[in-house]
Protein backbone atom coordinates (compact mmCIF):
# COMPACT_ATOMS: atom_id res chain seq x y z
CA UNK A 1 0.00 0.00 0.00
CA UNK A 2 1.23 3.54 -1.10
CA UNK A 3 1.94 6.15 1.71
CA UNK A 4 -0.06 9.69 1.36
CA UNK A 5 3.36 11.12 0.48
CA UNK A 6 3.37 9.34 -2.52
CA UNK A 7 -0.21 9.67 -3.25
CA UNK A 8 0.32 12.98 -3.17
CA UNK A 9 3.44 13.21 -5.62
CA UNK A 10 1.35 11.33 -8.16
CA UNK A 11 -1.15 13.37 -7.89
CA UNK A 12 0.39 16.68 -7.61
CA UNK A 13 3.61 16.11 -8.35
CA UNK A 14 3.76 17.30 -11.91
CA UNK A 15 1.68 20.57 -10.84
CA UNK A 16 3.77 21.21 -7.84
CA UNK A 17 6.94 21.20 -10.34
CA UNK A 18 5.46 23.49 -12.56
CA UNK A 19 3.98 26.09 -10.62
CA UNK A 20 7.18 25.65 -7.91
CA UNK A 21 9.13 26.20 -10.51
CA UNK A 22 7.97 29.50 -12.38
CA UNK A 23 7.45 31.09 -8.98
CA UNK A 24 10.89 30.17 -8.01
CA UNK A 25 12.44 31.86 -11.09
CA UNK A 26 9.52 34.42 -12.02
CA UNK A 27 8.28 35.48 -8.78
CA UNK A 28 5.00 37.74 -9.41
CA UNK A 29 6.15 38.00 -12.86
CA UNK A 30 4.69 34.25 -13.65
CA UNK A 31 1.09 35.39 -13.41
CA UNK A 32 0.97 39.33 -14.27
CA UNK A 33 -2.57 38.72 -15.61
CA UNK A 34 -3.54 37.11 -12.62
CA UNK A 35 -2.13 40.06 -10.64
CA UNK A 36 -4.38 42.55 -12.91
CA UNK A 37 -6.87 40.45 -12.51
CA UNK A 38 -7.21 40.37 -8.73
CA UNK A 39 -7.12 44.22 -8.90
CA UNK A 40 -9.72 44.50 -11.32
CA UNK A 41 -12.36 42.70 -9.41
CA UNK A 42 -10.89 44.77 -6.42
CA UNK A 43 -11.34 48.00 -7.98
CA UNK A 44 -14.76 46.80 -9.51
CA UNK A 45 -15.99 45.95 -5.39
CA UNK A 46 -15.22 49.31 -4.57
CA UNK A 47 -16.93 51.31 -7.65
CA UNK A 48 -19.75 49.56 -7.17
CA UNK A 49 -20.17 49.79 -3.99
CA UNK A 50 -19.96 53.87 -4.36
CA UNK A 51 -23.29 55.77 -4.99
CA UNK A 52 -22.01 57.07 -8.14
CA UNK A 53 -20.03 53.97 -9.43
CA UNK A 54 -22.72 51.43 -8.83
CA UNK A 55 -24.54 51.91 -12.04
CA UNK A 56 -21.58 51.87 -14.03
CA UNK A 57 -20.15 48.51 -13.14
CA UNK A 58 -23.93 47.41 -13.63
CA UNK A 59 -24.27 48.83 -17.21
CA UNK A 60 -20.52 47.11 -18.32
CA UNK A 61 -20.37 44.04 -16.29
CA UNK A 62 -23.62 42.96 -15.02
CA UNK A 63 -25.18 39.80 -16.42
CA UNK A 64 -28.97 39.40 -16.22
CA UNK A 65 -30.76 36.25 -18.67
CA UNK A 66 -33.70 38.58 -18.88
CA UNK A 67 -31.63 41.35 -20.85
CA UNK A 68 -30.54 41.26 -24.59
CA UNK A 69 -28.64 38.41 -25.95
CA UNK A 70 -26.26 40.84 -27.71
CA UNK A 71 -26.15 42.97 -24.44
CA UNK A 72 -25.39 39.90 -22.09
CA UNK A 73 -22.47 38.78 -24.27
CA UNK A 74 -20.90 42.08 -24.44
CA UNK A 75 -20.55 42.05 -20.69
CA UNK A 76 -20.20 38.62 -20.35
CA UNK A 77 -16.14 39.19 -20.05
CA UNK A 78 -16.19 41.80 -17.76
CA UNK A 79 -18.77 39.68 -15.43
CA UNK A 80 -15.97 37.79 -14.86
CA UNK A 81 -14.33 40.65 -13.05
CA UNK A 82 -17.74 41.84 -10.78
CA UNK A 83 -17.39 40.15 -7.15
CA UNK A 84 -21.46 39.35 -6.41
CA UNK A 85 -22.67 42.01 -4.22
CA UNK A 86 -24.26 39.36 -1.77
CA UNK A 87 -21.10 37.36 -1.01
CA UNK A 88 -17.84 38.13 0.51
CA UNK A 89 -15.43 39.64 -1.57
CA UNK A 90 -12.39 38.12 -0.41
CA UNK A 91 -13.59 34.76 -1.40
CA UNK A 92 -13.44 35.99 -5.37
CA UNK A 93 -10.03 37.73 -4.98
CA UNK A 94 -8.97 34.26 -3.72
CA UNK A 95 -10.29 32.23 -5.73
CA UNK A 96 -8.67 34.03 -9.18
CA UNK A 97 -5.41 34.85 -7.50
CA UNK A 98 -4.73 30.88 -6.72
CA UNK A 99 -6.90 29.18 -9.52
CA UNK A 100 -6.32 31.80 -12.19
CA UNK A 101 -2.20 32.02 -11.10
CA UNK A 102 -1.74 28.49 -11.43
CA UNK A 103 -4.05 28.25 -14.41
CA UNK A 104 -1.89 31.10 -15.54
CA UNK A 105 1.35 29.23 -15.03
CA UNK A 106 0.37 25.91 -16.27
CA UNK A 107 -1.59 27.20 -19.27
CA UNK A 108 -0.01 30.58 -20.24
CA UNK A 109 -2.26 33.68 -20.63
CA UNK A 110 -4.18 32.98 -23.80
CA UNK A 111 -5.10 29.05 -22.76
CA UNK A 112 -6.35 30.63 -19.27
CA UNK A 113 -8.31 33.25 -21.07
CA UNK A 114 -9.95 31.29 -23.32
CA UNK A 115 -11.08 28.27 -21.17
CA UNK A 116 -11.55 31.02 -18.70
CA UNK A 117 -14.14 32.55 -21.32
CA UNK A 118 -15.91 29.19 -22.29
CA UNK A 119 -16.97 28.20 -18.99
CA UNK A 120 -17.97 31.81 -18.38
CA UNK A 121 -19.71 32.41 -21.41
CA UNK A 122 -21.38 28.53 -21.09
CA UNK A 123 -22.71 29.94 -17.60
CA UNK A 124 -24.34 32.67 -19.78
CA UNK A 125 -26.12 30.80 -22.18
CA UNK A 126 -27.22 27.86 -19.82
CA UNK A 127 -29.03 30.48 -17.83
CA UNK A 128 -30.97 31.66 -20.94
CA UNK A 129 -31.69 27.82 -22.14
CA UNK A 130 -32.38 26.70 -18.67
CA UNK A 131 -34.99 29.73 -17.63
CA UNK A 132 -36.70 28.48 -21.39
CA UNK A 133 -36.77 24.81 -19.93
CA UNK A 134 -38.95 26.00 -16.92
CA UNK A 135 -38.96 24.75 -13.49
CA UNK A 136 -40.62 21.33 -14.57
CA UNK A 137 -37.31 20.18 -15.92
CA UNK A 138 -34.47 18.82 -13.93
CA UNK A 139 -32.06 20.86 -15.96
CA UNK A 140 -34.36 23.94 -15.88
CA UNK A 141 -34.96 27.05 -14.00
CA UNK A 142 -37.81 28.92 -12.60
CA UNK A 143 -38.65 32.91 -14.90
CA UNK A 144 -37.40 34.82 -11.67
CA UNK A 145 -33.91 33.54 -12.54
CA UNK A 146 -34.01 36.18 -15.27
CA UNK A 147 -33.82 38.62 -12.84
CA UNK A 148 -30.70 37.21 -11.04
CA UNK A 149 -27.68 39.37 -11.36
CA UNK A 150 -24.57 37.27 -12.26
CA UNK A 151 -21.58 37.84 -12.18
CA UNK A 152 -18.31 36.99 -10.49
CA UNK A 153 -15.39 34.63 -11.46
CA UNK A 154 -16.83 31.09 -10.42
CA UNK A 155 -17.60 29.40 -13.42
CA UNK A 156 -14.38 30.19 -14.85
CA UNK A 157 -12.44 29.06 -11.67
CA UNK A 158 -14.56 25.67 -11.63
CA UNK A 159 -13.80 25.36 -15.22
CA UNK A 160 -9.80 26.32 -15.32
CA UNK A 161 -9.40 23.38 -12.19
CA UNK A 162 -11.01 21.10 -14.50
CA UNK A 163 -8.48 21.66 -16.93
CA UNK A 164 -5.30 21.93 -15.22
CA UNK A 165 -6.11 18.44 -13.75
CA UNK A 166 -6.71 17.07 -17.06
CA UNK A 167 -3.25 18.88 -18.40
CA UNK A 168 -1.69 17.57 -15.56
CA UNK A 169 -3.27 14.24 -14.71
CA UNK A 170 -4.57 15.07 -11.16
CA UNK A 171 -7.88 12.62 -11.63
CA UNK A 172 -8.65 12.30 -8.09
CA UNK A 173 -8.74 16.05 -7.68
CA UNK A 174 -10.96 16.51 -10.86
CA UNK A 175 -13.09 13.94 -9.44
CA UNK A 176 -13.14 15.79 -6.01
CA UNK A 177 -14.08 19.22 -8.39
CA UNK A 178 -16.95 17.73 -10.63
CA UNK A 179 -18.65 16.18 -7.55
CA UNK A 180 -18.17 18.87 -5.25
CA UNK A 181 -20.33 21.06 -7.83
CA UNK A 182 -22.75 17.89 -8.47
CA UNK A 183 -23.47 17.89 -4.92
CA UNK A 184 -23.40 21.75 -4.86
CA UNK A 185 -26.18 21.62 -7.76
CA UNK A 186 -28.29 19.08 -6.08
CA UNK A 187 -28.43 20.61 -2.30
CA UNK A 188 -29.05 24.11 -3.94
CA UNK A 189 -30.36 23.55 -7.57
CA UNK A 190 -30.34 27.40 -8.29
CA UNK A 191 -28.79 29.54 -10.79
CA UNK A 192 -24.62 29.34 -9.60
CA UNK A 193 -24.70 25.91 -8.85
CA UNK A 194 -26.38 24.67 -12.53
CA UNK A 195 -24.07 27.32 -14.41
CA UNK A 196 -21.14 25.89 -12.54
CA UNK A 197 -22.20 22.40 -14.12
CA UNK A 198 -22.81 24.15 -17.57
CA UNK A 199 -19.11 25.29 -17.03
CA UNK A 200 -17.87 21.79 -16.49
CA UNK A 201 -19.80 20.02 -18.54
CA UNK A 202 -18.58 23.16 -21.89
CA UNK A 203 -14.79 22.30 -20.50
CA UNK A 204 -15.15 18.88 -21.03
CA UNK A 205 -16.31 18.92 -24.02
CA UNK A 206 -13.10 21.11 -24.78
CA UNK A 207 -10.90 18.01 -23.20
CA UNK A 208 -12.52 15.76 -25.50
CA UNK A 209 -12.41 17.96 -28.67
CA UNK A 210 -8.39 18.48 -27.94
CA UNK A 211 -8.09 14.66 -27.13
CA UNK A 212 -9.75 13.24 -30.03
CA UNK A 213 -7.86 15.92 -32.37
CA UNK A 214 -4.25 15.04 -30.72
CA UNK A 215 -5.31 10.98 -31.38
CA UNK A 216 -6.51 12.27 -35.22
CA UNK A 217 -2.99 13.72 -35.53
CA UNK A 218 -0.95 10.85 -33.61
CA UNK A 219 -3.04 8.43 -36.33
CA UNK A 220 -1.76 10.47 -38.85
CA UNK A 221 2.28 10.96 -38.23
CA UNK A 222 2.02 6.79 -37.46
CA UNK A 223 0.41 6.81 -40.83
CA UNK A 224 3.10 8.73 -42.80
CA UNK A 225 6.05 7.57 -41.01
CA UNK A 226 4.99 3.82 -42.29
CA UNK A 227 4.18 4.94 -45.72
CA UNK A 228 0.60 4.66 -45.78
CA UNK A 229 -1.17 8.00 -46.88
CA UNK A 230 -3.00 9.74 -44.07
CA UNK A 231 -6.37 10.19 -43.73
CA UNK A 232 -7.63 13.23 -44.81
CA UNK A 233 -10.74 15.22 -43.28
Amino acid sequence: MRSPATLARAEWGRLWSTVHRALVTERWRAAPLTLGAVCLAALFQHVQNQSWGYRFVQDVGSVRAEDPLWLSLLRTPLSLFVPALDLPVWGALAQILIVFGIAEICLGRRGTLAVGYVATLAGTLYARLGIALGPDSPLGLPASDARIVDNGPSAAVVGLALYVCWRHRAWWTAGVVVALMVIEAAVKPNLAGKEHLAAMTAVALVVVARWAFATVRQRDTERSGSGVPPIRS
